[in-house]
This record gives C-alpha cells, structure tokens and sequence, in this order.
C-alpha cells in the first residue's frame, strides 16, 4: 500500500529517524517552553496539555494515506473500524507513531494500536511537564503540579502497560485495561467519581481508592473466582469528572458528557464480550444518564455509594441490563438529599426498595471509599457479575432476593 505518513520515508544516515509529526509536537513543547519565559505568558499561560492536543488534532486533519484522507478525530466507531480494517500492518503503525495524540482515542482504532499510541503520548507529555517542573517562570505550586504530572505519566508509559486512553488536557483523562481485550469472553469497566484524574488515576497511598487500584483488585479477584473464563477490566476515568463535592458533583453537567464517552467506549469494545459497569459515587451518575443509550451487550450496571443516578426507578433507566446497587452501612454518601430540583441532585435513591434495584451485601466494605477491598462483600460480589456467577451474588437481605428472575446457565 502506498502510504502517505509524514515521517515513513527511511531516514538517512544523522538525520532523526522519528516521524515528523512527532517531531513537530516535540517541537510545539519546546515553543511552549521559551513562550513561558517571556512577558507573554505571565498574563496568559497555556495549558501544556491543550497544546499538546491541539497541535495532534491539527496535524491529524492534513493526514492522507493512500491517497484519501484519514477519518475526522470525531468519526463514528464503525467509521474508523473499517478504515483501520483497510490498512495493513505497517500503514497502521505509521499512523500511531506519527499521531498518537490522536490515535490513542480513537474509538474503533484496534486496542493494540491505541496501546501503541498512548505510550509515545505519555513519554511525550512526561518531557512537557518535567520542563515545566524545572521553569523558574511558573510559580512554586505550578511547578510541583507538573512535577506530579511527569512522575504519573512515566509511571503510565512503562512497559506492559495497556493504556486505551489518554488525553493530557486540563486535569487529563485516561483509560487502562488489564487482561486481554480482544480475547476476553466478559470486560467489565471501572467508572469512578469526583477528584479523578491523570495524577490520581492511580495512588500509592490509599491504591484501592484509585481507579488503576479498583481495576486491579477487581481483575485479581475475578481470576481467582472463575480462573477459567477469560475477563478484562477497565480502569475507565476517560471523562472529566467533578473536583470535590461542590456545584459541579451536585448537578448532571459533567455526568451528561461522561455518558456520551462511556457509550461511545462501549460501542467501541472488541469482539463480543458481554460488558459490566462498575460505577462509584459520581461514577453511578454517569452511568445513569448513559444506561438508556447502551448497547445491549452491556448487561450488567451495578451502583456502589451512589448519590443518585438521576433517575426515580430502574424502570425510568430504560436499560435492558440489569441494575445492582449496595451501600455501606457507613457510607457518608447516604446523607445526600436523594432528590432532583432544579437540575440539583440527582434523584431517588438507588438503594432504596421503591428505585427497584438488585440490593448486594456489601458486608466487610468500609466507609465510602471501601468497596473494593479484598474480602469485602462487594468485592466478591462485583467479581461474581463481572464473571457471570449471579447464582452466588450475596444478597443485602441475606436470601435470595437479589438473584430472583435470573435463570440459565450464568445463574449456576
């Protein structure tokens, strides 16, 4: 195939062998750098993130490769699928390689090659932040915070890491996956809530508070409950969520654009898996404006220290999947107002017998941070649905309630 990839020529002998794309956002960070050491930028500074982003999606529109032009950043999954289907192995990796601000979250690119992508975006953005760690220009908090950029998306950016996501913008956005996405017979996705982002994606501290932490507890937990089925987890924080519990945590702003992102990660998913969501706090209010939307292989939609999911009952969810919900005895989330008025709140409460949700124990779960920890309840229970094992889910009453109407082979 005759591909037309800035930066696919062989380079010769001394010359800088990366495609030039990658070159020109090298080149955009170090502009960005010299700008911050002049007047201009002590009254307006860019977000190096933006700028990033913004010079991948430019570059991304120029882009032809065999003569036609490469899909718009914001193409329908099945646009971009059959274009990447049309391109062999080499054109594939020319793209990621030349423009991985972009193919990197391309929902419907092949998870491989987002893999691929994120991974040369990461190290890119660890250069951008370590600079701006050391500008003398910024002021001391600026300076700390890129310093906590650059160690998060090293850290990102090691080997073996499967990152579906990444976007550096404003606090960033990033997705993860552990296990094998395209061989995998169940995906179950983590959506968390408010104060996530590129630094607290994953903690060393408090891990299991984290989404990689969350993931991670969940996959092992999974394995070690149905060893023989194939699983994947996503550690999915690929949406701006709220900081703190303020305005933006009490209305469904942030919550109705995370739900477009959340339907277009499920469309976007390989193979046919069946897919579970896992959805904390603010997390279960996304999922709650994105359950109508879903496609039918989400058939899971399990609601943990939920303030609501802006909704009265499971019925006004119009979700064919099923609907799961726990809280802690202990929870804080349980004092939230379970009401909307005015676009504030975000309705009834999911645990409560009159919203109509399958009740889960969550026995052993601490506070509201607690649900995944090993040994709890709602750990076991989380990685039952996330395996089909629903014959065995711990009930909130103790019986059987939970379970009822749930017949076949993924209720033995």
């Amino acid at each position: 195939m005759n591909v037309n990839v800035p930066g696919s020529a062989r380079p010769s002998p001394g010359t800088d062998p990366r495609p030039a794309a990658l070159r020109a956002l090298l080149a955009l960070g170090v502009v960005f750098l010299m700008l911050a050491t002049t007047g201009w930028t002590a009254v307006h500074r860019p977000d190096a993130g933006t700028s990033l982003r913004a010079a991948g999606l430019a570059a991304w529109s120029a882009t032809r490769i065999g003569g036609r032009a490469v899909p718009p950043a914001d193409a329908p999954v099945r646009t971009v699928a059959r274009f990447f289907a049309g391109l062999d192995a080499d054109a594939r990796t020319h793209l990621a390689d030349a423009h991985p601000f972009v193919v990197g979250n391309l929902a419907g690119a092949p998870a491989e090659l987002r893999y691929r992508a994120n991974a040369q975006a990461l190290l890119l953005a660890e250069q951008v932040e370590l600079a701006r760690s050391r500008d003398v220009s910024l002021t001391p908090a600026d300076r700390t915070a890129a310093g906590r950029r650059a160690h998060r998306f090293a850290s990102l950016a090691e080997p073996g890491r499967q990152v579906l996501a990444f976007d550096p913008t404003g606090g960033g956005r990033v997705a993860e996956v552990f296990g094998d996405l395209d061989r995998a017979e169940r995906i179950s996705v983590i959506v968390p809530g408010v104060d996530t982002d590129a630094v607290t994606f994953e903690r060393t501290q408090r891990r299991l508070t984290s989404p990689v932490g969350m993931a991670e507890s969940l996959y092992a937990a999974q394995r070690a409950a149905a060893p023989g089925t194939r699983t994947a987890v996503i550690a999915w924080a690929d949406y701006t969520a709220p900081a703190g519990v303020g305005m933006d945590a009490a209305t469904g702003r942030m919550a109705v654009d995370g739900a477009a992102r959340l339907e277009t990660l499920a469309a976007a998913l390989p193979g046919g898996a069946t897919v579970a969501l896992f959805c904390h706090s603010y997390g279960s209010v996304v999922c709650g404006v994105a359950a109508h939307a879903l496609p039918e292989r989400v058939t899971d939609v399990v609601a943990a220290g939920s303030p609501g999911m802006r909704a009265g009952s499971v019925a006004e969810l119009r979700t064919s999947a099923r609907v799961w919900a726990m809280r802690d005895a202990g929870d804080w989330i349980a004092d939230v107002p379970h009401l909307e008025v005015g676009g504030l709140g975000h309705g009834a409460d999911p645990v409560s017998p009159e919203f109509g949700a399958r009740l889960l124990s969550s026995a052993g779960a601490r506070l509201h941070t607690g649900y995944f920890e090993p040994g709890t309840d709602s750990l076991d229970n989380f990685a039952k649905i996330g395996t089909g094992a629903f014959g065995s889910v711990a009930c909130a009453t103790g019986g059987d309630a939970c379970r009822h109407g749930i017949s076949g082979t993924d209720a033995d």
